[in-house]
């Protein structure tokens, strides 16, 4: 595993200030919102690179430098707690301890269930009782490596490994049966002769373009498509119908360490070169062109997520800070509208539920972000306990007997500890909680 190296203090290039830049972008005026149909066009963008993304510089530290002077030039979106406009109470309802050597690498639910990734193996929960249900092992060879994302799609569930692969599994009741992994045996069959379908991945070394030559750091799902990004420094899309890669595109000059995807169809990467790019596909065009490029990090971005309408874009760094991107309602471009912090090391996670962002971090804590009505973000929690970074997040709202949201928010943190904690959250605002105090 990898891990030895994740933990080294951040040395490279990517984690070096850099120079400011501009922090307005344009956004394709051709994009229309639609879902994309994928067709198999079997087009490559990805320009050959002499050499694979070394894994020191393809993620930051967990131990960032508490020197580093955080993003001066961005104001902060702070709300001081004086003016919070919500109560909020929380406390940890259970811990779970999947296997008490292994890192928890990743969290995801589905419907009642709650999937967490350890090494290779991924154990199933039952959300409501926080029963272990099932475990199966992803370890199909000595060199499948450890989990590193899980999403799904319906009843298929996709696990992308260190050892370079996307797995797909089928889920019927208990059971896990792997169909297939990406790429699949008939598309490389369909491609190994022609010598123009290879590039290279380093001297003397050569692959099939529709293969990824390092760990899959993250993947997404939206209509029709897979989305995965690795530190191969490449974005592919795969059709969700037949699992086949029909585009990969050379997306940045470092590692690339997370995606997310809008329902028009935009995709969103962030890299260890310090940037996040967007990429979009016009209609009646083949391929994803790089329609923007968000300068203002400046080290390693690790996690991307998006609001419910995709109008703000969270992203966060080793330099400990979470910036809002924010399209502007007179024009067709986005902006940095300002940087939320409290974090003490690097950003390794972000989950958006409902109108809440959830953050992760290096500093062992998990912060939970609520936008008031000025516009500026008030820290509502800081859940504290995991004895190492805290590597991912899910969450889920609760609802009453009328499926109606009651305000409460079920969190699951997972760390490197091998702790999975859970967590309920509970918000109201003030207004509220005073009348409910007078009454």
């Amino acid at each position: 595993m990898r891990f030895q190296s994740w933990l080294h203090t951040c040395s490279s290039a990517t984690c070096t200030v850099a120079t400011t830049h501009p922090s307005t972008i344009s956004l394709p005026h051709k994009q229309q919102k639609h879902a994309y149909q994928y067709h198999d066009h079997s087009t490559s963008s990805e320009a050959p690179s002499s050499t694979t993304s070394n894994t020191s510089t393809s993620t930051c530290s967990l131990q960032s430098n508490l020197s580093i002077q955080t993003l001066p030039s961005v104001p902060s979106l702070n709300l001081s707690p004086q003016t919070l406009t919500f109560s909020v109470s929380h406390h940890c309802l259970t811990t779970l301890t999947p296997h008490p050597s292994r890192p928890v690498t990743s969290l995801a639910v589905n419907d009642t269930l709650l999937y967490a990734a350890t090494d290779h193996q991924i154990n199933v929960y039952d959300l409501h009782s926080c029963t272990n249900l099932h475990t199966f092992d992803t370890k199909l060879s000595t060199s499948s490596g450890s989990i590193k994302t899980i999403t799904f799609s319906k009843n298929i569930i996709l696990t992308t490994h260190q050892d370079s692969k996307i797995r797909v599994w089928h889920h019927n009741n208990k059971n896990h049966r792997m169909l297939t992994t990406l790429p699949t045996v008939n598309d490389r069959l369909r491609r190994f002769l022609l010598p123009k379908n290879y590039v290279t991945i380093r001297r003397h070394n050569k692959r099939l373009w529709i293969e990824h030559a390092d760990a899959v750091t993250g993947l997404a799902v939206t209509n029709g498509a897979i989305y995965s990004v690795s530190w191969d420094r490449t974005l592919k899309i795969w059709r969700l119908s037949d699992f086949r890669c029909v585009e990969s595109v050379r997306a940045h000059e470092d590692a690339v360490n997370a995606v997310a995807v809008s329902n028009d169809g935009t995709v969103y990467t962030g890299s260890a070169d310090r940037r996040i790019r967007v990429w979009a596909r016009h209609v009646d065009e083949k391929r994803h062109v790089l329609v923007a490029t968000l300068e203002k990090h400046k080290s390693a971005v690790n996690a991307l997520a998006l609001n419910d309408d995709a109008s703000v874009l969270f992203s966060g760094a080793c330099d400990r800070s979470i910036l809002v991107w924010e399209r502007e309602d007179s024009a067709n471009h986005m902006v940095v509208s300002g940087a939320l912090r409290g974090h003490q090391k690097a950003i390794l996670c972000l989950v958006n539920v409902s109108d809440l962002l959830l953050s992760g971090s290096a500093d062992r804590t998990v912060r939970i972000w609520r936008r008031d009505y000025d516009g500026r973000f008030g820290c509502l929690a800081v859940l504290d306990g995991h004895r190492k970074p805290v590597k991912s997040l899910a969450a889920i709202p609760e609802y009453d007997q009328n499926k109606t949201s009651n305000g409460s928010v079920s969190v699951f943190s997972g760390s490197l500890d091998g702790e999975i904690k859970v967590w309920q959250v509970s918000i109201v605002s003030q207004s509220k909680h005073d009348r409910e105090l007078n009454s």
